[in-house]
């Protein structure tokens, strides 16, 4: 992608990159696609761990394919070891992720995250810390550089997190863990509603809005409510959620209830929070 494309894609304008769930990324970010949407999947990801998927379907409750889920990223991974003998740092892991992704989305974390998006689903991020504008910014370097940063360089950590989507969607969809049907009312807090604003207005209490690649949502109007002086309710498609309450026997995210989506232009119901 050429800098001036970069410079677009970050000031709101169609650019984007190359995908690997079948889906190209400008009809992935549309609010059409929101509104009726299409499985996705990452490409070779339950190919190559067909194991996993042949023990989860075999999972009678949701309890019993957590287990499963645990037991085999710590075997395939190595998660929660240590990196080498007399080092206490552990190895990154989807699990330091998510917990580093709650603490600061604008961190390392939230840059692999936002990395891990960008290469599977073909958006470009909007926001890290502060606004990505045009390319090269300060503001740029520090994504790149937070991406690339050594707490989380591990190969296979995108791999990790391709597990990880493909798990949701299959627990999302055998066990319904935020219910029936293909989308989840959720509800998302912001400041920054001018910045993100596409179409319609706040006056008319509904309006498009350009989310960054990957955002948090919560599961209660409440729970977004401290989060923003404005509220987005949303209704958000399964198939674009990366982790939700419940997913993993681990209390990451689960304190705001908060749930993992994919972003791009979504068509909200927004209010007030107080």
């Amino acid at each position: 992608m050429t800098d001036e494309a970069r410079g677009d894609a970050a000031n709101g304008d169609a650019a984007y990159r190359s995908t690997l769930v079948g889906v190209a990324a400008h009809v992935l970010a549309s609010t059409a696609f929101n509104a009726t949407p299409k499985p996705l999947h990452i490409a070779g990801t339950r190919e190559s761990h067909a194991e996993l998927f042949d023990a989860l379907d075999r999972c009678g409750a949701a309890d019993e394919a957590r287990v499963v889920f645990d037991r085999f990223m710590a075997q395939r991974f190595g998660a929660g070891e240590v990196d080498a003998p007399g080092r206490r740092r552990r190895k990154a892991s989807h699990l330091k992720l998510l917990q580093g992704w709650g603490m600061d989305a604008s961190g390392a974390a939230g840059a692999v995250l936002k990395g891990w998006v960008e290469s599977r689903f073909g958006l470009m991020p909007a926001w890290h810390g502060e606004r990505l504008g045009r390319f090269p910014s300060p503001a740029w370097v520090r994504y790149i550089e937070d991406k690339a940063g050594t707490r989380y360089h591990d190969t296979r950590l995108w791999g990790q997190i391709d597990l990880l989507f493909e798990y949701c969607q299959w627990m999302l969809a055998r066990f319904e863990l935020l219910g029936p049907g293909p989308h989840a009312t959720l509800w998302r807090g912001s400041t920054r509603v001018e910045e993100q604003l596409v179409a319609g207005s706040l006056r008319e209490r509904h309006c498009t809005v350009r989310l960054n690649n990957l955002v948090s949502f919560s599961r209660t109007r409440e729970q977004a409510g401290c989060f923003g002086d404005w509220v987005f309710e949303a209704r958000v498609p399964m198939v674009k959620l990366l982790f939700v309450p419940g997913l993993v026997d681990s209390r990451a995210l689960d304190g705001e209830a908060e749930v993992l989506a994919v972003g791009g232009d979504y068509e909200v119901g927004v209010s007030y929070a107080c």
